[in-house]
């Protein structure tokens, strides 16, 4: 699929300062909305967020209960209220949230709560103009939005993983499933209207953007969680033993981020499995996905090559090794099912020619890092004068340090010694430096954070790999936006080309 040039914003809606802080975390309410309005007026045309499911332990996008289903923390109340499924009275004692950040534990534990009593009133005949709408949504979700919502209400009952709860239900005999099903059958229905509402809120959400010229771009993860849906459904995609216990698991080698590479946990697919279907899971997830949002980032694109296999006993990802995996055959498939999916495959890492051959064949643009292009190397694939044009150019991840904690905090004096005589700065406004770079580049895309656009430190940063606490928790601050910095941004999209088309 051929790209336009075009440039915009990395932002997760958790992040987002919903109702002056109020709720605790970022939801799909009016602050969302107006951040598109900001979009639109800074000469943006994209949206990138982080998935969008439901997260798990450790709070992480990445890892999350399902692969299909949306993460009701994002849900608004506001438009809850509005809709008639809460009173006024039900937004009255909100916990003291902080406002800088989601304080996860608290946030759940309110939220939550709170979408029961939507569903409660809901249950007893509020919102009417809804319930056909409901009913359809269950009717054409059927086939993951069973296997979730049984999934939810089993984890609530039994406080435990899957392959801890009683044998015949983590095994899903049929008897017990059915059982199961009709013992809790309001839990279940509640999640069920719990995924109604998020979906209808994001379409709402992203409708509301798509007119205003803005394109959404969402990533999927390779893996899927362990502790998920997906995995307890469809066991025989997974390397499990006969009690449901994976028996090698995902990573990366030693890298960038850690010299004892990254041991993510997430169960390894049996690809031959996958393959004997026709990729059916793949092909499901990618038009799931696409209702979603317009612009598919593949996250850790190189296990589409090969993978990176641990045994599940290791307490590290150094005694791993790479293992085939089927991407060829796959994205066939893929084009061939859905389409001429647009697709960025987030290619860093241990990038080989393989890889690299994998990528191309397809014309995925792969992804440009400017933060990691100071190390002394002038062939260095992520200094702007090696990039190709069909490339996504980012000043920092959500992996990164901010571009200003990077530059004051991380990098070395060789790689600051670099960024000085490279872009020719003397670094006081180095979030700027790197955004001119980025958008001035020949990539047709590029993405900043917005922490960038707002110069903020480490204090900013979203993610540390490989940390098992405390990330994914930062927010924007009520009153964030400012004209100074909107009209900057605006003027150097503008002088780049990559503003939205005159009438868009």
């Amino acid at each position: 699929m051929k790209f336009p040039r075009s440039s915009g914003i990395l932002l997760h809606p958790t992040s987002l300062p919903a109702a002056d802080g109020r709720f605790g975390i970022g939801d799909l309410g009016p602050e969302a909305f107006r951040f598109v309005d900001f979009l639109a007026s800074a000469g943006q045309t994209l949206w990138q967020v982080m998935p969008l499911g439901p997260t798990g332990y450790g709070d992480s996008p990445y890892a999350c209960f399902s692969a299909f289903a949306g993460n009701p923390l994002l849900v608004s109340p506001e438009f809850l209220m509005t809709e008639g499924l809460l009173s006024p009275h039900d937004l009255k004692d909100i916990p003291a949230f902080p406002t800088d950040r989601v304080d996860y534990g608290p946030v759940i534990q309110w939220k939550t709560a709170l979408l029961h009593k939507a569903w409660g009133a809901f249950r007893n005949g509020a919102a009417p103009k809804l319930h056909a709408a409901f009913d359809a949504f269950c009717r054409d979700n059927a086939p993951w939005l069973d296997d979730f919502s049984l999934f939810i209400a089993l984890k609530h009952v039994h406080q435990a993983a899957w392959p801890h709860w009683p044998r015949p239900l983590a095994t899903r005999d049929a008897e017990a499933l059915y059982q199961a099903e009709s013992e809790h059958r309001d839990h279940v229905m509640a999640c069920r209207f719990h995924q109604f509402l998020f979906f209808s809120q994001w379409s709402a959400l992203k409708h509301y953007a798509n007119r205003k010229g803005i394109r959404i771009i969402g990533d999927i993860p390779i893996f899927v969680a362990y502790d998920s849906a997906d995995a307890w459904a469809h066991r025989e995609l997974f390397h499990f033993d006969p009690e449901g216990r994976p028996t090698i698991v995902a990573g990366v080698p030693p890298d960038y981020f850690s010299a004892t590479g990254q041991l993510w946990g997430n169960p390894m697919y049996r690809w031959n499995v996958m393959k004997e279907s026709g990729f059916r899971w793949w092909v499901d997830r990618f038009r799931a996905n696409l209702v979603l949002v317009d612009i598919i980032r593949l996250d850790h694109f190189r296990g589409f090559e090969a993978c990176w296999e641990v045994p599940a006993s290791e307490t590290t990802a150094i005694n791993g090794k790479w293992v085939p995996a089927p991407g060829y055959d796959l994205f066939q498939t893929l084009r061939g099912m859905v389409g001429d999916i647009p697709i960025i495959a987030e290619d860093l890492g241990v990038i080989t020619p393989p890889v690299r051959a994998l990528r191309d064949a397809f014309g995925f643009p792969g992804m440009k890092v400017l933060q990691f292009a100071f190390g002394g190397d002038p062939a260095s694939e992520y200094l702007p004068h090696n990039f190709s044009p069909n490339s996504v150019v980012y000043t920092g991840t959500h992996d990164n340090d901010t571009t200003a904690g990077w530059h004051h905090a991380t990098s070395t004096e060789n790689e600051r010694d670099l960024v000085r005589r490279y872009i020719g700065t003397d670094g006081r406004e180095i979030h700027w430096d790197f955004i001119r770079a980025a958008l001035f580049s020949v990539s047709h895309t590029a993405i900043i954070p917005i922490q960038d656009v707002l110069g903020l430190g480490s204090e900013g940063r979203m993610n540390y790999p490989g940390r098992p606490s405390g990330n994914w928790t930062w927010r924007l601050w009520p009153g964030w936006q400012n004209e100074s910095m909107r009209a900057r941004l605006a003027e150097l999209t503008w002088l780049s080309g990559r503003s939205a088309p005159a009438g868009q």
